[in-house]
């Protein structure tokens, strides 16, 4: 049998600025996105394409959906498999090539950087090898077409 889960969310537009969109520039890309229950996240469009730098853009929150799933899946690996992280940290990459008219583009490839801390160094190789257990697991990661990689380094907790 299969379970389908299901995800509700709001994307309100506040970036009429009195005129509507009479005009590419007459309009801001600012909107919040929403859920029953939430905090909103204060978004907007890349300020490549007239976004606010300091909101979230749709292609950042992509790229964070993805390092999220990886790593709630590889934490969830590791506590069944004995690992003992204390400490996780990801500088994922992502990438948008623009196609050549320079009006589209795709997300092409993102690179997950996750600092991993363990408790101790018998952990280490193991902690390493769960992060290629994850693509095959994570819900994200296997919904996108594009692909997903990852570096991880494991730290060993000092005293």
């Amino acid at each position: 049998m299969t379970t389908a889960h299901t995800y509700e969310v709001q994307v309100e537009w506040t970036g009429n600025l009195g005129s509507g969109t009479d005009g590419y520039a007459s309009f801001s890309r600012d909107h919040e996105v929403l859920a029953d229950g939430k905090d909103g996240i204060a978004a907007s469009s890349d300020p490549a394409f007239r976004g606010d730098p300091a909101r979230w853009n749709p292609e950042e929150l992509l790229v964070s959906s993805v390092a999220q799933c990886h790593m709630l899946w590889y934490l969830h690996l590791c506590a069944v498999g004995g690992v003992v992280v204390t400490d996780y940290e990801d500088n994922a990459h992502g990438v948008m090539t623009m196609d050549k008219t320079g009006g589209s583009g795709r997300i092409t490839r993102v690179v997950l950087r996750p600092e991993v801390t363990v408790t101790d160094a018998s952990m280490v190789e193991k902690a390493r090898a769960l992060h290629g257990d994850v693509p095959a697991l994570c819900f994200i990661a296997r919904s996108v077409n594009f692909p997903v990689t990852h570096e991880p380094v494991v730290h060993v907790q000092e005293d």
